[in-house]
């Protein structure tokens, strides 16, 4: 398996590694049978990530694509950070393998997850946040690592 340069690379120095306390907004996903689990932890203030930190258990991929995750919506407004979608992790880290994109939609998926967390502690009902819920609800950030699921492609 060949991985890019970036991925080698947000792999040995991942950026962002650890949590924040009393986080804004916390989002876990993962799936015990592929064993990749990862965690994100949001500061948040005037609608912007102003912090961002993550804890994954997993493989190369999915080390890096975490700390890509963290590096694309560090500083970002909330509806930047919503748009984030696992195709520009991938663009980001110059490629993944075929069999290692399911990586970077739980990276996704845990980004959406902090993001759903902070908006119900908040009460903040909008569009952003029924976005982010039928997201959360199609995936059900169950992946069956084979062919995960139907937002993976």
């Amino acid at each position: 398996m060949l991985y890019s340069e970036k991925v080698m690379d947000h792999f040995m120095n991942p950026r962002n590694v650890g949590e924040i306390e009393n986080a804004d907004g916390v989002g876990e996903v993962g799936n015990a049978k592929c064993g990749d689990i990862m965690k994100i932890y949001l500061k948040i203030e005037n609608d912007t990530v102003v912090d961002v930190k993550f804890k994954t258990f997993g493989c190369a991929s999915a080390i890096a694509s975490s700390s890509m995750a963290t590096e694309l919506i560090k500083g970002k407004p909330l509806n930047e950070v919503l748009s984030l979608t696992n195709k520009a992790v991938v663009e980001a880290l110059d490629g993944l393998p075929a069999v290692k994109v399911h990586c970077s939609v739980l990276a996704e998926e845990a980004v959406k997850a902090a993001l759903l967390d902070y908006f119900t502690k908040n009460g903040i009902e909008n569009d952003m946040v029924e976005q982010c819920r039928t997201h959360c609800a199609s995936c059900g950030h169950d992946h069956d690592c084979e062919g995960s699921c139907s937002s993976c492609g």
